[in-house]
């Protein structure tokens, strides 16, 4: 442990509301970086995320981020600042680094750093509330003395599109906690839970029920990929505002039979054991954990060709890449999958090294914690 380094103070602002990607990347580096530094947490205190801070020993500030006409998480997370002589500010998430950039800049908080997982335009609110979102962004981004982009193409994109100086932008990637991910695992309860044979294909997408993430063309496919495998089952695994009508258009395709609306899983490892491929047909990503979480499983993955991902999978060698609201291309990829198995076994194969290599949250925490040390001399 750097001695010297425990007497600095980090502050991590997020809002907390849900136990998202934002959330569980906060989690990691926390329990990765409070042996270094004295960490503290500005959050709201209910829920999954606060519950497992508070499970390591990191103390909490309640801060309600949730509501949207309101300057008092400012004054809040001004206060926590300047009463534990907080060193560096690390926040994420639109609302939380507003309100942590001006928190900082008026307790006179002397680094400020922001991790970028979605820009700004990508997130699912009525036009107004972007325009809002885009002014604040841009009017508190000056205060930061360093953004971590969690992609390359995100990174390319503040700094080529956005005009933000190349020396205060650096890419991390997320990552993904290795130990818990056995590929070797072959889970049979699901598939009795479901009344699924065990030599039956099944294929699965998993994720919030939002345009974002393409849940439509997914299902589209599925008529298509049941031409070559009538057999095959479908899985939906989580929740969302788009929920209603992902199973509407099921119906419509005459396919609700063959598809399970799970609702919100916490299994992941467990869901990804029983899949045969994993389909991740998004539309707009950062750096999505779902397939650092197929990758880690060996679990085989047909996933759109967009920005972010195609830093996680080379087509064709660790996983299957095609292009974005095409279901034609996805039940093709999906079907060349189920029928060639060995063509599976490879990519999972070389998915899961690829993760080992580049995505680990060793070398995540390793290359934050440098950030740190480079602003707190």
């Amino acid at each position: 442990m750097n001695v010297s380094n425990k007497t600095k103070s980090i502050l991590f602002v997020i809002d907390g509301l849900e136990f998202g990607g934002g959330e569980r990347v906060f989690l990691q580096l926390v329990s990765g970086l409070r042996d270094h530094y004295s960490v503290f947490a500005a959050t709201h205190t209910t829920g999954r995320f606060a519950y497992e801070l508070g499970r390591i020993g990191i103390e909490l500030f309640p801060v309600d981020m949730s509501k949207q006409l309101t300057l008092n998480p400012i004054r809040q997370i001004k206060n926590i600042i300047r009463n534990n002589a907080i060193d560096l500010v690390h926040s994420q998430g639109a609302r939380a680094d507003f309100f942590a950039r001006l928190a900082g800049r008026i307790a006179n908080a002397p680094n400020i750093v922001c991790t970028i997982a979605m820009p700004v335009e990508g997130f699912e609110v009525k036009p107004l509330r972007k325009t809002i979102y885009r002014f604040m962004d841009r009017l508190s981004g000056r205060y930061v003395k360093k953004f971590i982009a969690v992609s390359e193409s995100l990174r390319k994109a503040l700094t080529e599109e956005r005009g933000i100086a190349s020396e205060r932008v650096v890419t991390i990637y997320n990552g993904i906690e290795l130990d818990k991910y056995h590929p070797n695992l072959k889970e049979t309860s699901l598939r009795d839970q479901w009344d699924i044979a065990p030599e039956t294909p099944v294929v699965g997408a998993i994720g919030r029920m939002v345009w974002q993430k393409g849940f439509e063309f997914f299902i589209k496919a599925i008529p298509e990929i049941l031409e070559v495998t009538p057999d095959a089952r479908f899985l939906l695994v989580g929740d969302g505002s788009l929920r209603p009508d992902l199973e509407n258009l099921a119906r419509e395709l005459d396919v609700y039979g063959r598809v399970i609306f799970t609702g919100f899983r916490s299994d992941i490892q467990q869901l990804l054991s029983t899949l045969d491929v994993l389909v991740v047909p998004s539309l707009l990503e950062g750096f999505p954990m779902i397939t650092l979480e197929a990758m880690a499983m060996a679990t085989p993955v047909v996933a759109t060709r967009i920005h972010g991902i195609t830093e996680q999978i080379v087509d064709g060698k660790e996983g299957i890449l095609i292009p974005p609201r095409n279901p034609e291309a996805l039940a093709t990829a999906v079907q060349r999958l189920i029928t060639d198995k060995q063509l599976g076994t490879n990519l999972g194969t070389a998915a899961r090294s690829r993760v080992e290599s580049f995505f680990s949250i060793a070398t995540m925490v390793r290359e934050t914690k440098q950030v740190y040390s480079s602003l707190l001399k």
